[in-house]
């Protein structure tokens, strides 16, 4: 009777190990369709401010301004540079940039993400620590905040190297 169990439960963890392993192929194949469209947008919106860049003509005083669409959830986070401002950000993006700001001076230090969640007042449950973790990692390595070796985060900017815009392929 042992060994009928035993078998039964082999077939079982066999018939789940094709279940993983069929689901690992599927979200290859959507996370590879993910990049694809990311990419896609991020050429668009590129191709579009360079496009709006041409087409807008700037005076002696004028500040050079480059059209770009309203942030909305789930927008591209465009590498910081000097004096693009935090309303380029979607607005998950810019609580999370207010959130660091808040705690400026050095002596609070980094915060780690699961603190960032609570500051936002959202729920401390895995799925939405790792999503603010996300968003964090994504604006650090953007140059929005610092990333701390750590994997803390803190307030500050950081220039990050962009490619020519006429280089891209």
């Amino acid at each position: 009777m042992l060994e009928e169990r035993e078998t039964a439960a082999r077939v079982r963890v066999e018939g789940l190990r094709e279940e993983v392993a069929q689901l690992a192929r599927v979200l290859e194949a959507a996370e590879i369709e993910l990049d694809r469209r990311v990419i896609a947008r991020e050429e668009l919106v590129e191709a579009l401010a360079a496009s709006a860049a041409e087409t807008t003509s700037v005076t002696g005083t004028e500040v050079e301004r480059v059209a770009s669409p309203a942030p909305v959830p789930g927008s591209i986070v465009p590498p910081w540079r000097e004096g693009l401002p935090v309303p380029v950000l979607a607005p998950d993006y810019q609580r999370i940039l207010g959130v660091l700001e808040e705690r400026q001076p050095v002596d609070q230090g980094p915060l780690k993400a699961g603190e960032i969640t609570v500051r936002l007042g959202l729920e401390t449950t895995s799925a939405k620590v790792e999503g603010v973790c996300s968003k964090a990692r994504r604006l650090g390595e953007r140059g929005w905040l610092l990333l701390e070796a750590s994997g803390m985060f803190s307030a500050g900017q950081r220039p990050v190297a962009v490619p020519e815009a006429g280089l891209s392929t």
